[in-house]
């Protein structure tokens, strides 16, 4: 992938969060190539409930294009309907009550950069709540710098 003139997948996400009050992003640089990275983070169904800290499961209904649907099971019980986009680099899903961001780009100095993104919505409104969001997110991805280096 070439980011020349482009804004790459984390500072795409680094913008979609900044519009979402509440939002917290959590950035880390893994030592391990963009293509390695990705096929953890985007394996929705496998890798996904591994390195999420409150997933249970997750089963693909629908892909068309770089469109994806989703339905997931916490490991609490709910259960989310997702929809979004799921390109190279790059995943955003929405449920009524759930928001996920996911991005990897190269890192100029060697391996990726990954953000994570996400929490819990306010219903009818673009927010989340932030309270235990950004320790959720460290806690994913400490999980998925180990699902990638496994």
């Amino acid at each position: 992938m070439t980011y020349a003139n482009a804004v790459d997948p984390v500072a795409r996400l680094r913008i979609m969060a900044a519009g979402v009050p509440g939002a917290r992003v959590v950035e880390r640089v893994l030592p391990a190539p963009l293509e390695a990275v990705w096929a953890v983070m985007s394996d929705l169904e496998g890798e996904f409930g591994h390195f999420q800290p409150d997933m249970r499961t997750v089963r693909v209904l629908r892909v068309t294009g770089d469109r994806v649907e989703a339905l997931a099971r916490s490991k609490y019980g709910p259960r989310a309907h997702f929809r979004g986009v799921l390109r190279p680099g790059w995943c955003w899903l929405q449920s009524r009550f759930l928001i996920i961001g996911m991005a990897a780009a190269p890192e100029p100095g060697g391996g990726t950069r990954v953000a994570l993104t996400g929490g819990v919505r306010v219903p009818g409104r673009a927010s989340i709540v932030p309270v235990g969001a950004e320790r959720e997110l460290r806690e994913a991805m400490t999980r998925l710098a180990g699902r990638v280096s496994a």
